[in-house]
């Protein structure tokens, strides 16, 4: 008998018949009992309770490499195994992680806006003219994994200095901190590239922002848990930072409005994975997950701890 697998997010019609050969897909998003796999996010709540309401589940396939919504404890209290597709994406968050950032220091946005207003530089072109570029700047780099360090890589590139800081220490050429409020002192540009959860909740906070002095700019492909919003909205107003390009928000997706009316910051809604060979590949890796599950092999993106 093929193993009953939900769907819990849309995907499309390719990736569903990838899996009807090998598999049953449940249609049904509420369905409970029978439910041998989930396909869905890592900001899903999962649980005691919600494990108890799926006595049949076996496993969890996270689409992305984020898990933070689920109870890794709980899963394995109920003999649920969790995994994720890490990797998979990383090249295209890491692009866009870039892009916000030279859009952030470079004013594309203020830039755009003028000239489509006919405007061209403005009353006073100075801020575009002499904005600080990329060459030269300190980018510390908020967690080191897949999509880090190909920031890390592809901004080295633009002959900056690159640090981080990082749960454990990595094989890199480039200098470790020991807290995210020393990377910032030492930095003058943060991007958050780390798995977030409750213990790195709004650790950019007002100092952390005040270390980045009025010419840093802050970055976050993460999650917008980590950046306490009400600091970080008065430092882009009161000058403590010069800008900021977020992906990511604390209430998705209904962003904060006195953030994202903001003049000096850059902003998308959550399309840091958002391309056609990153969605692709992250759905291969997890038919992967899912085929090396139910042929009891080794799986190749577990998630073992929280």
């Amino acid at each position: 008998m093929k193993p009953n697998v939900l769907i819990a997010l849309p995907l499309g019609k390719a990736f569903e018949r990838k899996l009807t050969d090998r598999y049953t897909i449940v249609a049904d998003p509420q369905a409970q009992k029978g439910v041998d796999a989930v396909v869905t996010v890592g900001t899903m709540r999962a649980d005691d309770a919600w494990f108890d309401a799926m006595p049949d589940l076996k496993l969890i396939c996270c689409f992305g490499s984020g898990y933070e919504g689920i109870d890794i404890g709980a899963a394995a209290r109920h003999n649920v195994t969790v995994t994720n597709t890490v990797g998979a994406n990383a090249a295209t968050v890491a692009d866009l992680a870039v892009a916000l950032l030279l859009a952030s220091v470079r004013l594309v946005v203020t830039g755009d806006r003028l000239t489509r207003a006919g405007q061209w530089r403005g009353e006073n072109p100075a801020p575009l003219l002499f904005a600080r570029g990329i060459t030269g700047r300190r980018i510390g780099v908020v967690g080191l994994g897949a999509i880090g360090l190909k920031i890390a890589n592809r901004l080295a590139a633009f002959e900056a200095e690159i640090g981080y800081h990082n749960r454990s220490r990595k094989d890199v050429p480039y200098p470790y901190f020991e807290t995210v409020l020393e990377l910032a002192e030492w930095a003058d540009t943060l991007i958050l590239a780390h798995r977030a959860d409750e213990s790195n909740r709004h650790m950019v906070n007002a100092g952390v922002l005040a270390a980045l002095g009025p010419s840093g700019h802050v970055v976050n492909i993460s999650r917008g848990s980590a950046i306490d919003e009400d600091a970080l909205i008065a430092a882009l107003k009161n000058g403590t930072i010069a800008g900021a390009g977020l992906d990511v928000f604390e209430d998705e997706p209904h962003p904060r409005q006195d953030l994202v009316t903001l003049p000096n910051v850059v902003v998308t809604p959550h399309i840091g994975g958002g391309t056609s060979e990153a969605i692709i590949a992250m759905g291969d890796a997890v038919i992967a997950n899912l085929d090396a599950f139910f042929a009891g092999k080794p799986l190749p993106n577990p998630v073992t701890s929280a």
